[in-house]
């Protein structure tokens, strides 16, 4: 088990039967501050190497958004490239964390997803969700880009998904449109429904060849091995861009 304060979010984790389940939340729509996102990778990173679990569950707290993507705190805060760059690179940690991971996660979507949210929704190895599980790329109004995620959302769903959600930034789109690109594998109408699946489908996965399944794993990820490099420069540019002082207004007109 591992936690954290409430004020940088909290993380925990269960092992039950072979399959760990790791809950992140945040009081501000479980967005990530950058410490979060360290101590999901650093977990991710141990329970790759832990050999009392098959399989993870990914999912956050309450009943409200499933992921609200970056802290709006701490991107307000950013005043140098580096500390944006290392900020960002906080989420390519957890994707290449979930990639590299020897373990098959699934992933429990709830509720929203906006931005770094819909990202690591696309890092899982597969996804249950709910029919309030609508996602959104809204970087372009706060003047940056999902530049570190969208090689998962491009991996998952095709680049003209990306390309739909990245341009059209003010829109919603809903979970059936995330399920038949891709996104999700089924979609339930109540919360109750979701977890009854998940429950039956994680069982069932768990007690599959754990050789089996770890082999499965670097079969969905071939052709990532670049990714370690790929999302750090990507990480360069959106620390480039959260200093503009388009995205300095945009952030404090969202903050206020």
């Amino acid at each position: 088990m591992s936690t954290t304060g409430r004020p940088n979010g909290s993380l925990y984790t269960k092992i039950e039967n072979k399959i760990a389940t790791v809950e992140f939340g945040h009081p501000a729509g479980n967005s990530f501050p950058g410490e979060l996102l360290q101590r999901l990778t650093q977990e991710l990173n141990l329970l790759s190497n832990n050999h009392d679990v098959n399989i993870i569950i990914l999912k956050s707290e309450g009943e409200g958004a499933f992921c609200a993507g970056a802290s709006f705190d701490e991107l307000l805060a950013v005043d140098d490239y580096e500390k944006g760059a290392v900020f960002f690179g906080g989420f390519a940690g957890v994707i290449n964390a979930m990639r590299n991971c020897s373990k098959l996660i699934i992933g429990r979507i709830h509720g929203k997803a906006v931005g770094g949210g819909v990202g690591i929704a696309a890092a899982c190895d597969y996804a249950l969700a709910t029919v309030g599980s609508a996602i959104k790329l809204s970087e372009f109004t706060i003047g940056i880009g999902p530049f570190v995620i969208a090689p998962a959302v491009e991996r998952k769903m095709g680049k003209a998904a990306l390309a739909e959600m990245t341009l059209a930034a003010h829109e919603w789109k809903n979970a059936y449109w995330a399920q038949e690109r891709g996104l999700y594998a089924k979609v339930f109408e109540t919360v109750a429904e979701l977890d009854k699946e998940m429950d039956v489908f994680t069982s069932k996965l768990a007690s599959y060849n754990p050789e089996a399944l770890n082999a499965m794993k670097k079969v969905l990820w071939e052709g990532t091995a670049h990714w370690d490099k790929l999302l750090t420069e990507r990480a360069g540019i959106s620390g480039r861009l959260v200093l503009s002082d388009f995205t300095k207004k945009a952030l404090s007109q969202f903050k206020k």
